[in-house]
């Protein structure tokens, strides 16, 4: 899948993978990867400056945790994560019937 395939969605998929609850860094690509059958491989690169945006918006917040000698910070959902992952979840539904439409008219279950 391309790279940019993500692009607008990262938001939603972070939130996603981050509903069941607390998970490090290392941890949400793992579950992104994981949840999409390897189809998607985020890179910290890309992840953690989302992270620490979604955080300064208040929906995820983010506490150290230690792991032997090592700290890592682990990311939650705030209620505000979950009315956005709703959000998120909402407008992706619209999006796929829409374009769902017009790439396949006539398909059983969209409208035309």
């Amino acid at each position: 899948m391309r790279a940019d395939a993500v692009r607008g969605h990262l938001d939603g998929l972070l939130l996603a993978v981050l509903e069941p609850g607390p998970l490090h860094g290392y941890a949400i690509i793992a579950a992104v990867q994981r949840r999409s059958g390897g189809a998607l491989e985020l890179r910290t690169g890309t992840i953690y400056p989302a992270l620490q945006r979604l955080e300064r918006l208040g929906l995820l917040r983010s506490t150290w945790d230690a792991v032997g000698e090592r700290r890592r910070r682990c990311y939650e959902l705030t209620d505000a994560g979950r009315r956005s992952l709703a959000d998120e979840r909402s407008a992706w539904q619209e999006f796929t019937q829409a374009i769902g439409s017009v790439l396949n008219p006539g398909a059983p279950g969209l409208t035309p």
